[in-house]
């Protein structure tokens, strides 16, 4: 199953999951003796590899960091081709003040929001998901 592409549907049905915990964002040249079942999400980029792990799990391993996140999951099956979907809650976050880093997986999108925003963004997306009038 490939997931919804209907906007409509997408907003109406999205149901944020905020996960229990702090998570960061770090970045290593070579995450050779990194266990990868303790990785949340990673990236390639020219600089170094991303990866998105629990605060304990950095401060364990001493990986520095500079932003502490909440992980908000839309539960919905997002499909990768659904248009208009990050756009809506990324503008709704946006005019609540809350920046957003989203990952978009195969199955849902996730989205790391600052620790202190993590309420007020749950009040924000269920909010959307109510009014939508996509």
């Amino acid at each position: 199953m490939s997931g919804i592409t209907d906007i409509s549907t997408l907003l109406k049905h999205m149901t944020p999951q905020l996960h229990e915990g702090e998570y960061v964002f770090c970045t290593v040249d070579n995450p050779g003796q990194i266990d990868l079942q303790e990785v949340i999400g990673t990236f390639r980029e020219e600089e170094g590899i991303t990866l998105i792990l629990a605060r304990e799990t950095a401060d364990r391993l001493q990986l520095p960091y500079t932003y502490t996140a909440a992980w908000i999951t839309l539960t919905i099956h997002s499909s990768l081709e659904a248009v208009g979907l990050t756009a809506a809650f990324s503008t709704a976050l946006a005019k609540a003040g809350i920046s957003c880093n989203v990952i978009a997986a195969w199955y849902h999108d996730h989205i790391f929001v600052a620790a202190g925003d993590a309420d007020k963004a749950m009040q924000t997306l269920k909010s959307l998901s109510i009014n939508t009038s996509i």
